[in-house]
């Protein structure tokens, strides 16, 4: 075996190790959260050693940083499939709700808090801008495309009518129980932006 094959295959190794050790954290933080999460509980789960778990994520808080990254660029691919095609506003507005309504569904609400705890966290071990994120980008693209069309004031900032438009998503999603009274506040949500974004 040359070494560029040993090296390949203990590559391969390495990435398989990580995966099981990722996909045993994220069922021990959909059960207890990240702060209940038992690191010796993930290490049992993926059939690993305690430090095999420090060697690939220095704390717990480096795990959900890797499940937020890989779930934000799910979203945003999935958000720039549906922008492939030419919508309005309020449709681009009701799409973010879906998909981000769609990921706390998926995750779980107590991993998808978790994962904004961390997102918003002073102490978050990576700070990073806010065109790192590519659904915000994403987002504030579609508001400056509709400013240019004439379908918004000109004078709005499209970069914090994006972020707060996000917030308030996160907002609802992490104060109210899945039912009616939520998806009428989502609902809200979309007109109100909409109202607070289009030329009068």
């Amino acid at each position: 075996m040359t070494s560029e094959v040993k090296q390949s295959v203990r590559e391969l190794r390495r990435l398989k190790t990580r995966e099981r050790i990722l996909d045993a954290a994220i069922a021990e933080f959909t059960q207890s959260g990240m702060t209940g999460a038992d690191v010796h509980a993930i290490v049992a789960a993926a059939g690993v050693a305690h430090g095999t778990f420090f060697f690939h994520f220095p704390s717990k808080e480096h795990v959900l940083l890797e499940i937020e990254g890989r779930e934000e660029a799910w979203l945003a691919a999935e958000f720039a499939t549906f922008l492939e095609g030419r919508h309005g506003l309020e449709t681009v507005l009701a799409e973010a709700v879906r998909l981000v309504t769609g990921l706390e569904q998926r995750l779980g609400s107590k991993l998808f808090t978790e994962l904004l705890a961390l997102h918003f966290s002073p102490t978050r071990p990576t700070k990073d801008e806010w065109t790192d994120h590519p659904v915000i980008v994403l987002l504030v693209r579609e508001i400056e495309r509709a400013r240019g069309d004439g379908d918004v004031h000109p004078e709005v900032d499209a970069f914090y009518s994006g972020v707060f438009f996000l917030l308030g998503i996160y907002g609802v999603l992490t104060t109210t129980d899945a039912g009616d009274t939520r998806d009428t506040m989502l609902a809200k949500l979309v007109a109100t932006a909409l109202r607070g974004l289009e030329v009068r």
